[in-house]
């Protein structure tokens, strides 16, 4: 594990207090450190993409480790880089952290290679070296402090799957979303809402096993950001537990969502009711078109009968 190491001072965008050591951070929550009980398992591979998360490395890393060191785990964190302008400066800083003792490995992927967030994280799932796998955002939107509580469920053997969800006990947002912010997101979640039993489904801070994630081979469909939903129902995960988490605000760097984005979300949308539903889904669109043919043609005159 990590030695205890203090991080160098800085001072976090927008905010202003100072950065504070990463096993200060790791006392920061709410109660005592998360133990596991005395039969779960204890290892743990961290998948982290980044795209240009140069300023949001080494602080992550550091609280991560502190964070499950405090929660008696053993973990390994694996970045997958997609070609960038900072990819230098990032497999740069993932070298450093290794030769100071943490377990960070790091794989820079070239664009030939593929590109894309889903796509990135399972790479990552495939390099791990342990059976419980768990993904996280790179830009400290996710705490790396809650890391322990998403994992928890998963390596004790009571859920198949774990997701952090703004929406439980102990969940919520840790500064304030715009109103359109809110609006999209609450109208992605509805569109997801016959798929997966999460309250935060589109969440990207889950949790699975090895075992687990097979039944999805050869079935995974890595378009789009959206991939524990994917894993969700591809996989077949079943039980599913929602673990609170406080989804704050960007670190540094900049937001990587787009239009493109929403509109990849809306094919995988359609791809995965139909793997769930198939022909239901053919059925309900047949019965949706009969309504509004019966609908409009109610609304047309009657035709008047000639008389002779």
């Amino acid at each position: 594990l990590a030695p205890a190491q203090a991080p160098s001072p800085g001072v976090r965008r927008g905010a202003p207090w100072r950065r504070a050591s990463p096993e200060l951070m790791a006392t920061r929550r709410k109660g005592p450190p998360t133990k596991l009980s005395s039969d779960a398992k204890k290892e743990l591979s961290v998948v982290v993409p980044t795209y240009n998360e140069t300023e949001n490395l080494r602080p992550l890393c550091e609280r991560l480790f502190a964070a499950c060191k405090a929660a008696g785990l053993t973990i390994e964190l694996v970045v997958v880089d997609d070609e960038s302008e900072g990819s230098e400066e990032t497999e740069k800083i993932a070298k450093a952290l290794a030769s100071e003792g943490y377990a960070v490995r790091i794989h820079c992927r070239k664009k030939a290679e593929g590109r894309g967030l889903s796509s990135a994280v399972l790479l990552g799932f495939g390099m791990a070296k342990y059976a419980t796998l768990l993904c996280m955002d790179a830009d400290l939107q996710h705490e790396p402090e809650s890391v322990p509580d998403v994992a928890k469920p998963v390596l004790e053997g009571s859920a198949e799957f774990a997701i952090g969800s703004r929406h439980v006990e102990g969940g919520g947002l840790g500064f304030e979303w715009s109103m359109l912010r809110r609006v999209v997101s609450s109208g992605a979640k509805m569109l997801a809402w016959f798929l997966a039993p999460s309250t935060d489904p589109l969440s990207g801070f889950f949790c699975v096993s090895k075992e687990v994630l097979k039944r999805g081979e050869g079935k995974l469909n890595p378009i789009g950001f959206k991939i524990a939903l994917e894993v969700m129902v591809r996989c077949r995960c079943k039980p599913i537990q929602d673990v609170g988490i406080q989804f704050q605000e960007r670190n540094a760097g900049e937001s990587k969502l787009s239009a493109n984005q929403y509109k990849l979300y809306l094919e995988q949308l359609f791809s995965l009711y139909m793997a769930t539903y198939g022909p239901l889904i053919v059925l309900l669109v047949i019965l949706i078109l009969l309504l509004l043919y019966m609908a409009l043609t109610s609304l047309l005159p009657t035709p008047r009968k000639l008389t002779g």
